[in-house]
């Protein structure tokens, strides 16, 4: 089963899209809730290229690395990569006047639910919004 969710991000694309691909930016909006960070971030944006982040609980009481890597890159509009899991994700970025629309469809995985699932990548892509629309202002 595929999930999919998204945001408007109030800015431009080029912006959205450096603020999604860049270490330094990944680890100031990935994560789903104030109590985690993300303290880490790696990412050889290419096709065959890993994606790396390392999340965890502020209180250091969980924590988990999210491995990926890409089987397609076009800079400004898509990415798509496989999770060590085998399962699926396709990111894409479309402008909309001076915002940008970003979509995720991902596989689902069988442990937690569909509802689970969709709110807990919904939140992390709003916490990307949020952050991206920060640096548009600036």
């Amino acid at each position: 089963m595929k999930i999919e969710i998204e945001a408007q991000v109030n800015a431009p694309i080029a912006i959205a899209w450096s603020a999604y691909t860049g270490p330094q930016h990944i680890t100031q909006w990935n994560f789903a809730s104030d109590d985690w960070h993300c303290p880490r971030a790696e990412n050889d944006l290419r096709v065959g290229g890993r994606y790396f982040a390392r999340m965890e609980a502020k209180d250091g009481s969980f924590g988990f690395d999210f491995e990926a890597h890409y089987s397609a890159v076009t800079p400004h509009q898509m990415l798509a990569y496989v999770m060590g899991d085998g399962r699926e994700v396709r990111t894409t970025f479309e402008a909309h006047g001076g915002a940008t629309k970003v979509t995720t469809v991902f596989d689902a995985e069988t442990q937690n639910s569909i509802e689970m699932q969709r709110d807990g990548w919904q939140a992390i892509l709003n916490s990307f919004a949020t952050y991206a629309a920060g640096i548009s202002r600036d």
